[in-house]
């Protein structure tokens, strides 16, 4: 076993990108996982076999994720791509448009609509922006052609063929972003399979092109990460010293508490209990530095796009939705 791991191994390094093979299912690793997930899930290998040689590689998937813009961007840049007026004026029209599913999503989930809405108008500007590419070239360029993270998204593409096969679609029509997410909040399939539910009760989870789909399948993800609401999402915070500085962004968990911080010289700009876990997260605004106590909504926000810089994009667009929302209910 040890001597044909490191025979795949060579062969791996010999088809990494760029390589030349004639389709996906000759490429040797495409071959062996083939083999690996006919046995474990019971699908046909010659049917995996065909569906790979209709596969196709896309150099521009391999561009895109090499520049994501969570980490190449500041703050203040990154900002500017989500809080735009017709993205807000766009996501008012939504929640109108909406309002009783928001309604119940809230009602059954705990998630107030604005971050719903936010979520939707970030990740596909309210379904307008579902992606382009097929969602079988995408995880399959990035499962044999993008070593960094090839385990991930081959546990990703057999997630896909067991959801194809579980909803009965063809693997070959969905489409989606070039990470291989999906519909309108852009589920991964590990999540869609979790997550998404059947919210209009049609016997079908369909996040492609069914808004109440969407929005339930939405709202459940918050909650079974955690949501909790009542309580302040992020807090803007003064008083940061070096020592406090060199804390922020260490991580998107929340590894202190307030009291902790605030024994340190951290002075909040709301009330908080000492006892309230948080993570210091320190965002570069074009005057400089902001800081902010990410609590624990805030987490649960970066459990659908694991940025500091997502989350707060998110939850600032909520509020500019849900004030404009509020101002036209007057």
């Amino acid at each position: 076993m040890r001597h044909s791991r490191a025979l795949l191994l060579s062969l791996a390094l010999v088809l990494l990108p760029g390589s030349a093979v004639a389709d996906y299912s000759s490429h040797v690793l495409v071959r062996q996982y083939i083999e690996e997930v006919a046995e474990e899930h019971d699908f046909a290998a010659d049917e995996l076999t065909k569906l790979f040689a209709a596969a196709s590689k896309k150099q521009a998937i391999l561009d895109a994720i090499a520049r994501p813009a969570e980490k190449t961007w500041q703050w203040h840049e990154y900002r500017g791509l989500f809080l735009q007026p017709e993205r807000i004026e766009e996501g008012v029209a939504f929640w109108e448009e909406n309002l009783e599913a928001l309604q119940r999503a809230q009602a059954r989930y705990g998630v107030p609509p604005e971050y719903i809405v936010a979520i939707i108008g970030v990740e596909t500007r309210y379904g307008r922006i579902v992606g382009r590419y097929r969602v079988i070239d995408a995880l399959t360029t990035l499962a044999f052609d993008y070593p960094p993270r090839w385990d991930f998204f081959r546990r990703e593409l057999t997630q896909f063929l067991l959801l194809a096969r579980e909803e009965g679609k063809d693997p070959l029509t969905p489409v989606g972003s070039y990470a291989g997410a999906m519909g309108y909040g852009q589920f991964i399939p590990s999540s869609y399979r979790r997550f998404a539910v059947d919210f209009n009760g049609d016997g079908v989870r369909n996040i492609w092109t069914d808004r109440t789909d969407a929005i339930g399948s939405v709202a459940n993800y918050f909650a079974e990460h955690g949501w909790r609401g009542g309580e302040p999402v992020i807090v803007r915070v003064d008083g940061v010293t070096p020592e406090l500085d060199a804390l922020a962004n260490a991580d998107l968990a929340l590894t202190h508490t307030v009291g902790e911080l605030k024994a340190r010289g951290l002075q909040p700009r709301e009330p908080l209990a000492d006892d309230t876990k948080a993570a210091l997260f320190r965002f570069e605004d074009l005057d400089g530095p902001l800081y902010h106590l990410g609590l624990n909504d805030f987490y649960v926000i970066t459990r659908y796009n694991h940025s500091r810089l997502y989350a707060l994009a998110v939850h600032e667009l909520s509020q500019a939705i849900r004030s404009l929302h509020e101002e036209r209910a007057q």
